[in-house]
């Protein structure tokens, strides 16, 4: 049993994107999925599907490329871990790589990307940083 989908999650993304595969499959939570979908409104992934299996759901994930065929991530990093768990108020969000990145946070309103939750004044876990 894992402990930790999310970053379970990013790695199965970063290794795909690595050996440069069209799809991955993910293991379903609804923070994945939360988490999949900034990264499809922010335009680092092309997009993803939901798909159940008997009684265990799955989540088919597009990898977007460039027209070189390099993946768009440059860098998926995990902040906050089951061990050490990183937070962050509303005024300690930041922007990160000079607005190039994207930082994902998991607020009392859902999970969000920093901009929206610094927009909305709300601070919460840092989940992690896109690039």
């Amino acid at each position: 049993m894992l402990n930790d989908l999310i970053s379970d999650g990013l790695t199965r993304i970063r290794n795909a994107a690595t050996r440069k595969l069209e799809t991955t499959t993910l293991l379903y939570s609804k923070s994945v999925e939360a988490t999949l979908k900034i990264l499809v409104e922010k335009e680092y992934i092309e997009s993803y599907n939901v798909v159940e299996d008997g009684n265990k759901k799955f989540i088919n994930v597009v990898l977007k490329y460039n027209d070189k065929g390099k993946s768009v991530i440059n860098e998926l990093k995990r902040v906050s871990k089951p061990g050490r768990r990183v937070y962050q108020g509303s005024d300690e969000i930041r922007r990160f790589k000079n607005g190039y990145g994207t930082v994902i946070v998991s607020t009392s309103k859902g999970v969000m990307s920093g901009i929206e939750a610094n927009k909305l004044g709300i601070g919460g876990e840092v989940l992690c940083t896109v690039w």
